[in-house]
């Protein structure tokens, strides 16, 4: 089978496993998971980006979308793992009150001074309630001049779609109490909250999507914006049913990721695996056949970070099937073939 794509993932966040036990709202999560980043050092956060893309490469993984919440590590953290993806640059703004002019623009100057290869850069707006109308759409506009890809936590909790329709809950009044402009709440859901600050596209991947209604789904489809679900992750959130089916009817280009271990169970496997996303998801929707839980874990992953037909697939044309597979001479006693990859000879 080709590669996996992981089209989700906090590769920092992977020696958090364990360390936070699902909390009583969202919001309280929040608060724990903020504490907790705040007690570690750049080491511990390098080394815990090093374990997580060890973790992926044992699992079969290939590609992955990484949101980056130390964009300093990079690219030191690049070289230490053989996988490929993009690097998305996490930006806030709300906790800092900083301009977001500026706050984008300095993530911008990083990100152009980082070297081209296997690797790339995009920007991720962390989610509606933690940034300002201002920064989400100078980040789309930012993106797109550089023709990068996008990526945004969107309609994550109930808490958070209370606080976009009706201006209540919990995430409302702890960000009202945390001087918060409030002022764009109250006007539909999280998903119609990015329309109207014209980040949604076809260039666009959201995570998590739990809380939708038809016609969120009707609008991400009508962007051709893709949706990232990470079972796990939902699961140790105790989140509603995923309404993967009324997505892929809409017609949104659905994909998997897996978040991280920071959401994952402790009884659950203790490693960043798309293979135990895909047995979650067969788990909660025992309808899906096997091989359209494999597409989640390859083809559409692949399509939602943009590299459609370049990654997650085996096909001629595509990689080592490119007719460079033989027996070399003086091995001919052995009847595995060898690959031509990085320029040597490797046993597959």
């Amino acid at each position: 089978m080709p590669g996996l794509v992981n089209a989700h993932c906090h590769l920092d966040y992977t020696h958090m496993a364990g360390q936070i036990a699902p909390q009583a709202s969202f919001t309280d999560w929040i608060k724990c998971i903020t504490a907790l980043k705040g007690t570690w050092t750049d080491a511990e956060f390098r080394a815990s980006w090093l374990a997580g893309a060890d973790s992926l490469v044992r699992h079969g993984v290939t590609t992955v979308g990484d949101i980056e919440a130390l964009p300093e590590l990079l690219p030191g953290v690049w070289e230490g793992t053989p996988l490929r993806g993009i690097s998305f640059f996490e930006l806030t703004g709300v906790r800092s009150r900083r301009n977001p002019a500026h706050l984008l623009g300095e993530a911008l100057a990083r990100a152009d001074a980082l070297p081209r290869g296997r690797w790339s850069a995009g920007l991720s707006p962390h989610a509606p309630y933690s940034t300002v109308p201002e920064l989400l759409r100078l980040s789309g506009e930012a993106a797109r001049a550089r023709g990068w890809r996008l990526t945004i936590h969107v309609a994550e909790s109930a808490e958070e779609d209370a606080m976009f329709r009706y201006r209540h809950g919990p995430l409302y009044d702890w960000l009202a109490r945390n001087e918060r402009d409030m002022s764009d709440c109250g006007e539909g859901s999280p998903v119609e909250h990015l329309e109207r600050c014209g980040l949604l596209g076809e260039d666009v991947l959201v995570v998590h999507a739990n809380y939708l209604q038809p016609e969120d789904m009707e609008l991400l489809s009508r962007r051709g914006v893709s949706v990232a679900h990470c079972p796990r992750s939902h699961e140790y959130f105790g989140h509603r049913p995923f309404a993967w089916r009324g997505l892929e009817r809409a017609g949104v280009n659905l994909c998997l990721g897996t978040d991280s271990l920071a959401t994952v169970r402790r009884r659950s496997e203790p490693e960043l695996s798309l293979f135990a996303e895909m047995r979650a998801f067969a788990r909660f929707a025992p309808e899906a056949a096997p091989e359209h839980v494999v597409r989640l874990a390859t083809v559409n992953a692949a399509r939602a970070l943009g590299l459609a037909g370049r990654v997650g697939v085996l096909a001629p044309g595509h990689g080592p099937t490119q007719s460079r597979c033989r027996l070399p001479v003086g091995r001919m006693k052995s009847r595995r073939p060898w690959w031509l990859t990085g320029g040597r000879w490797r046993r597959c």
